[in-house]
């Protein structure tokens, strides 16, 4: 067993273990490996484990990666842009991964419907809420979200599909969760609104207890899967 492989399998313990202590069904939270900067030697070791959906911050490189496995004939794998997305990478976005999670205000919307290859199903968007507020990361206010939902909703080349968040890190557990039920709350709300609302990407290692506590339907782990990354050999993504 590879250490990948072993991994995935603690991994996927601690989400059901984390789902069963709050009353919830553990295949009603989505795995999302985060392998970005690791090669694609280490994702076939993942897909190998049965591991299908996997996120990726660097649109070049994770292009590289989906291009890889389409041409070794893996075709049913879900590939999830995670990272801050720039106006001039967005065709990219719309014309290869399955998934953006950080959409963040109505023009990367439109590029990206306007960019999506006909032959191709709607791309599966999530708002990004900067539910902590801080001036560094990516995402909007909550009092922000109707506007950008009923924007992205109206257009035709994606679909959307809910909410992503990356809290401050806070160490204590009621804390954490207290943060995770805001998003919670407006993730419920935006789902009696929208009907194709079914995804709140919340919680990574150290939150994913609390995230999926107040709701959760998609983590997002990487180094506990894969390991410590050496940001130095980005992008290497030959087998």
């Amino acid at each position: 067993m590879s250490d990948i492989t072993h991994n995935l399998a603690q991994v996927r313990e601690k989400i059901s273990a984390a789902a069963q202590r709050c009353g919830r069904a553990s295949e009603n939270v989505t795995l999302l490996a985060v392998s970005k900067t690791k090669p694609a030697s280490a994702v076939a070791e993942a897909i190998a484990a049965g591991q299908r959906a996997f996120g990726e911050n660097y649109v070049q490189e994770g292009v590289e990666k989906i291009r890889h496995f389409q041409d070794a004939g893996v075709r049913d794998l879900a590939w999830h842009f995670i990272g801050p997305l720039q106006s001039n990478k967005s065709r990219l976005v719309a014309e290869h991964f399955d998934w953006c999670h950080t959409v963040d205000r109505p023009r990367i919307a439109s590029r990206l419907s306007e960019q999506r290859p006909a032959h191709l199903p709607p791309l599966n968007v999530l708002i990004q809420i900067n539910i902590s507020d801080e001036q560094s990361k990516s995402g909007i206010a909550l009092s922000e979200l109707d506007a950008l939902a009923a924007h992205i909703a109206a257009l035709p080349g994606v679909q959307l599909r809910g909410l992503m968040a990356i809290p401050a890190p806070e160490t204590e557990y009621d804390r954490q969760f207290a943060v995770a039920r805001k998003m919670a709350v407006a993730f419920d709300a935006l789902k009696q609104r929208y009907p194709t609302v079914d995804t709140l990407s919340l919680g990574m290692t150290d939150d994913m207890d609390a995230a999926i506590a107040a709701g959760s339907t998609m983590v997002r782990i990487g180094t506990a899967i894969f390991g410590a990354r050496d940001y130095a050999a980005r992008p290497n993504v030959n087998l």
